[in-house]
């Protein structure tokens, strides 16, 4: 029997974080969320995810910034944590830009949630 795989959300959103949350959730994953990437690096200090789904804008610290850091994590462990990037502004960026800036895929809102399922199932199996 395999553990519970842990969702780290990063979204300061209040209404896709809950829509996002209460699907992973159906699909047993166990979520913890955050509104910005500072507090996703407060987060990683004492504890740990499978994978984090991190939007693009956020307030304190932008996702670009904290995929970056997090990829600097002194935890090698914590630095490779899949990281999938969640924007309004797809269009603004290209698909190397967020390789570039440690995401490993991106999603474009408003969230198709089956895609969502099977990117977070593809990073956590």
């Amino acid at each position: 029997m395999s553990s519970i795989k842990k969702v780290l959300i990063a979204e300061d959103s209040s209404v896709i974080q809950n829509l996002t949350k209460k699907i992973l959730q159906f699909q047993n994953f166990e979520i913890k969320s955050v509104k910005n990437g500072k507090e996703v690096l407060d987060f990683l200090v004492s504890d740990s995810a499978d994978v984090i789904l991190l939007d693009i804008n956020m307030p304190v610290m932008d996702g670009i910034e904290c995929a970056k850091a997090v990829r600097l994590h002194p935890d090698a462990i914590k630095a490779k944590i899949p990281i999938i990037a969640i924007t309004g502004n797809a269009a603004n960026y290209s698909i190397e830009f967020f390789k570039e800036a440690g995401f490993n895929e991106y999603m474009q809102k408003p969230l198709n949630f089956d895609q969502l399922v099977a990117l977070v199932k593809k990073y956590t199996a």
